[in-house]
């Protein structure tokens, strides 16, 4: 992107949001599908949310609190680690204080009844993927 005299018009944190974004969604590009929803229900986001953060054209950053949960979910690999960070850093200086370390989680099974139609059934795995999240935030927020 570049105003009339070939200057690129935004910020210099600017590019560099987007440079991290475009290692996202080139990650998520070769993960299975459903790893976004995945990332969705982690972050206890909607799947609009994962968009936003995996769009170089949406400058709005990424939290840091949700670097450690999109790691974890998306499975990067120490490289594609390596340079989601560095460019991370070069865009938000300081806002990851400390090491990176990895978020832990846990899966648990739930036996649920079949409702006939698929699109029931998608409706009540993310209604139980998200209380599942809400849970867990209540959990991390009380204890």
């Amino acid at each position: 992107m570049t105003d009339e005299a070939g200057e690129d018009p935004r910020a210099p944190g600017d590019s560099n949001v987007a440079d991290y974004k475009a290692i996202l969604r080139r990650v998520l590009d070769n993960r299975p599908s459903g790893t976004r929803l995945k990332l969705a229900a982690a972050l206890g986001k909607n799947r609009s949310f994962v968009t936003q953060i995996t769009n170089p054209a949406y400058l709005v950053p990424i939290p840091a609190k949700h670097v450690a949960i999109i790691f974890e979910v998306c499975h990067l690999s120490g490289a594609e680690r390596a340079a989601f960070l560095q460019a991370y850093g070069r865009a938000h200086p300081g806002r990851l204080r400390a090491p990176h370390r990895e978020a832990r989680t846990r899966t648990v099974s739930v036996t649920v009844p079949d409702l006939g139609d698929d699109k029931k059934n998608r409706a009540l795995e993310q209604l139980i993927v998200d209380f599942a999240a809400q849970l867990a935030r209540y959990a991390e927020s009380v204890g």
